[in-house]
This record gives C-alpha cells, sequence and structure tokens, in this order.
C-alpha cells in the first residue's frame, strides 16, 4: 500500500515533534519532513514532493495564510491547517479554507501534548483523506483561490459588500424549511449555496462538523456576504423566512414545532456518528416535525453522518438532493446518502441553490 507522504510546517519545536510522533504512529503515512517556517518549507516541496502538508497559521518570516495563497498558485496541494482553537484562529482558519485548504485540526493554547494526541486520530483521519483530494479541480468563486485543471490563479478579492441576487424571487414562505447538512468542504460549499438564496428565501437550519469556537465566526462571516441574516442557532429561536441557523459548535440542532411555527432546538448530548453537532440529529428531527414540508441537502463531507436522518426526510415525504462527487472535496457523506436510497437527485453545486429553492415552492 502506497502510504502518504506527509510534511509538517510549523514554527514550535514541540508541534514539530508531536504531529511528526502522532502522524508517524499510522501505518499508511511517512512522515518525510518538518520545517520551522515557509522559507525552509519551500526548499523541502521542492526536494521531497509530499502529497500533503499540515500547515500552522502564526509563523515567523511569513504567515500561513500568505504561504498558502502561494503555495495554490505556484504549486497547488492539499493541506490541512494546524489552527489555535481562539476566536481570532477561527477567523484565520476560514480564510484558509477560502484559499484552498483542505480541512484543519485544531490546538489548544495549553498543555499541546494532552490537546493534539485528543486530536491524533481525527488527525491522521484528515491527512489520509487530504491525499485523495486533486485540489487543482476545485474551483472557487471570486474573492477565494480558484485553481482549474491547467491553470494556477488566484481569484479577484471580496469586495466585503454582499451579494444580493439580480431576480427577485416570487414567494414568500413561512411554513417550508431548508435542511442541510456537511462537513470536509462544507464551509465553502454551504457558502456557495448561500450566495444565490434570495432575502426571502426559506427558512434554513445547516449542520457542519465544525468545532466550539469556529460555528460563530462561520456565521458572522456568511451574515456579512450574503442577502440571508445567518445566526448561529439559539435554543427556542423562531425559524424565519430569509433567515439561515447555524448549528453551534458542540451542540446539536433540531428542529422542534410550536403550534403552527418551526422553531430551534439547541441541546448537548452524546456525539452521533462521532460528530457534534450531528448531520443525522438535524435531518431526523426534520423528517419528524416537518416532513413534506421541507427540502433536505446533503454536500461535501468525510464519512456518512446524515445518510440515514436524509432517508428519514425522504420517507415522511421531503424533497432530498446530494452533491455530485465532482464537485466535492470527498464524497463520503453525499455517496453515503445516494447509497443508502435517501437521494432524490444528485447534481454538481453551482445547481444545488436554485433546486432546492424550485423544490421548496412545490
Amino acid at each position: 500500500m502506497k502510504r502518504t507522504r506527509v510534511l509538517i510546517v510549523d514554527d514550535s519545536a514541540l508541534v514539530r515533534q508531536l504531529l511528526t510522533s502522532i502522524l508517524g504512529a499510522d501505518p499508511g503515512i511517512e512522515v518525510v519532513g518538518a520545517a520551522s517556517d515557509p522559507y525552509v518549507a519551500r526548499e523541502m516541496i521542492k526536494s521531497l514532493s509530499p502529497d500533503v502538508l499540515t500547515l500552522d497559521v502564526e509563523m515567523p518570516r511569513m504567515d500561513g495564510l500568505t504561504f498558502l495563497a502561494n503555495l495554490m498558485r505556484l504549486r497547488p496541494m492539499p493541506v490541512v491547517m494546524v489552527s489555535s482553537l481562539t476566536e481570532e484562529g477561527a477567523d484565520v482558519t476560514l480564510d484558509a479554507l477560502e484559499l484552498g485548504a483542505v480541512d484543519f485540526v485544531t490546538k489548544p493554547k495549553l498543555d499541546l501534548v494532552q490537546g493534539l494526541n485528543e486530536y491524533a486520530e481525527e488527525l491522521k483521519a484528515k491527512v489520509r483523506m487530504a491525499a485523495q483530494v486533486n485540489v487543482r479541480r476545485l474551483e472557487r468563486r471570486p474573492g477565494a483561490l480558484r485553481v482549474a485543471s491547467g491553470t494556477h490563479e488566484l481569484g479577484d478579492v471580496i469586495s466585503g459588500a454582499p451579494v444580493v441576487p439580480a431576480a427577485p424571487r416570487l414567494f414568500r414562505t413561512t411554513d417550508r424549511i431548508i435542511a442541510i447538512g456537511a462537513s470536509t468542504g462544507g464551509t465553502e460549499a454551504i457558502k456557495d449555496v448561500l450566495l444565490e438564496m434570495p432575502p426571502d428565501a426559506p427558512g434554513i437550519v445547516i449542520t457542519q462538523h465544525i468545532p466550539a469556537g469556529f460555528s460563530g465566526s462561520f456565521a458572522r462571516r456568511l451574515n456579512g456576504l450574503t442577502a440571508l441574516t445567518v445566526c448561529e442557532a439559539q435554543d427556542g429561536q423562531q425559524i424565519l423566512p430569509g433567515h439561515a441557523y447555524i448549528a453551534p459548535g458542540g451542540r446539536h440542532l433540531s428542529v422542534d414545532r410550536s403550534g403552527a411555527r418551526f422553531i430551534c432546538r439547541v441541546q448537548d448530548g452524546p456525539a452521533v456518528n462521532r460528530h457534534k453537532p450531528s448531520v443525522d440529529v438535524l435531518f431526523r428531527s426534520v423528517a419528524r416535525n416537518a416532513a413534506g414540508n421541507a427540502v433536505g441537502a446533503i454536500l461535501t463531507g468525510m464519512g456518512d453522518d446524515g445518510a440515514e436522518g436524509l432517508k428519514a426526510m425522504r420517507a415522511a415525504g421531503a424533497r432530498t438532493v446530494a452533491q455530485d462527487e465532482r464537485t466535492s472535496v470527498v464524497w463520503g457523506m453525499p455517496g453515503s446518502a445516494v447509497k443508502a436510497g435517501a437521494v432524490e437527485e444528485v447534481l454538481p453545486l453551482a445547481e444545488i441553490a436554485a433546486r432546492l429553492l424550485q423544490l421548496a415552492t412545490q
């Protein structure tokens, strides 16, 4: 079996040592080197040709984002960010995902040894997964990195102005909802879908696999980019048209009914399918409480979370779609849902928003 060749880039000698030990313990991974800064990493990439890079955000001489942008312009390759579990770290990590990083893991500010060892299995799984991603195939909207096969160029800089659809929709609804689930690659996929939503779209509930502390930054970013009001969901919050509700990291989001209204339920509890928040938790609640008044979409992601929940939605009368393999960073979750018989339509990412709106009006 071919082993995944990994280069570690981090200014901390302790982190380099820990990551080398953790990743090197996996029989499917070979750590080919460890660089203390991007300039050293640049030369090691040339000589070692790694399959995957792990990259710190804060480094001397050149920060991780600048290095990532240059890397994806000159030599696109799968990158897993290793970022701090702070609000500032969350914002920078979301920038990295926008630039083309495949995924990220978090490292605590205190007790690095215990913290990174707790993430060992997740880190190894994400590195193995990253090696299977063809980053040249990924296409980003203007404002992020756009890398097409055979061409390497940075896209235009985001102006920061909200994106408002040119043609207003003719419907306004209070009794329909859209439920979306995603994981690896999902922050950008969700953004792409929400950018196409008009300000009077049905209420949207979203579970993205994301750590606590990152979901708030993700919601604020989407709120500033889209025509919707996007927020981190709160328990008891009414689900309204023109609004999108993001599951808080580390807690489950579900949909309940209060009379004729749909409301958010945000609760603690055990992980489901190894995740909290879990897409299955959201989708099963939508099947119970919204049934045929809902539309469900499962987007790019590693694993199979959401497949059974989407199947329950379809059995309850909801319409269901999945992102196709070509446009997914990882076709684990959508592929599992297709295999489970949970999906009516498989669509490229660029067509999903319009189809969700069509299905919500039928």
